[in-house]
C-alpha cells in the first residue's frame, strides 16, 4: 500500500495533468474542439510568465489564471481567452525586459519566441474548420509537450512539477482533441 501512496505523492503532477486533460476534453465535447486552441496559448504563457517574473514557482499561479480564462472562454460566447492571454504576455514581456531578464537566452528571450509561435498557431487554429483546428491544436500541444520534456530535464524556467504536469496534460489532450474531432 505504501508503494501506491509513494507513487501518488511523487507523481501528483502527472496525475493532475491527466485529470485536467480529461476535464478539458469533456468541456471540448460540449463546447467544441476549436476552444482547445486557448490551451496552446496558455502553455506558452505559463513559461513566459515565469521567465518574465524570474520566479519558477509563479508558473502555477499563472496556470491558474489561464485556467480561469479558458473556463470563461467555454462559458461566454465570443470571449477569446487567447487574446487576453496575449495581452497579459505583452505586459509580462515588458516587465521582464525592464527588470533585466533578457539573459540568459534560454529564459525570457526563448520563451518569447515560443509564445509568438504557439499563440500565433492558437489564434489561427481557433478560426479554422474543426478538423483543421484539431490538427493544429494537437500539433501545438505535442510541440509544447516536447518543450516540457526539455525544461523538465534541464530543470529550467518553471518548477519541475509544472513541467511534468504540462507534459502529461499536453500529450493526453493532443490525443483527445484528435479523437474528438475525428471520432
Amino acid at each position: 500500500m505504501s508503494t501506491v501512496v509513494t507513487t501518488l505523492r511523487d507523481r501528483w503532477p502527472a496525475f493532475a495533468g491527466l485529470a485536467v486533460a480529461v476535464l478539458t476534453a469533456v468541456s471540448l465535447r460540449i463546447f467544441g474542439v476549436a476552444d482547445a486552441a486557448a490551451v496552446v496559448t496558455a502553455s506558452a504563457l505559463v513559461y513566459l510568465g515565469a521567465a518574465a517574473l524570474g520566479l519558477r514557482w509563479s508558473a502555477w499561479p499563472i496556470f491558474g489564471v489561464s485556467f480561469v480564462l479558458i473556463t470563461v472562454g467555454f462559458l461566454v460566447p465570443g470571449f477569446d481567452p487567447s487574446l487576453i492571454m496575449i495581452a497579459i504576455a505583452v505586459l509580462m514581456i515588458g516587465y521582464g525586459f525592464a527588470r533585466g531578464r533578457g539573459k540568459p537566452l534560454h529564459g525570457l528571450p526563448l520563451q518569447l519566441v515560443a509564445m509568438v509561435i504557439l499563440a500565433g498557431l492558437a489564434v489561427i487554429a481557433a478560426r479554422q474548420n474543426p478538423a483543421l483546428s484539431a490538427i493544429l491544436v494537437a500539433a501545438g500541444l505535442l510541440a509544447h509537450a516536447g518543450w516540457d520534456v526539455y525544461h523538465h530535464r534541464k530543470d529550467r524556467v518553471v518548477v519541475r512539477s509544472m513541467a511534468e504536469f504540462c507534459m502529461v496534460l499536453d500529450t493526453v489532450l493532443a490525443g483527445l482533441v484528435i479523437w474528438l474531432a475525428f471520432a
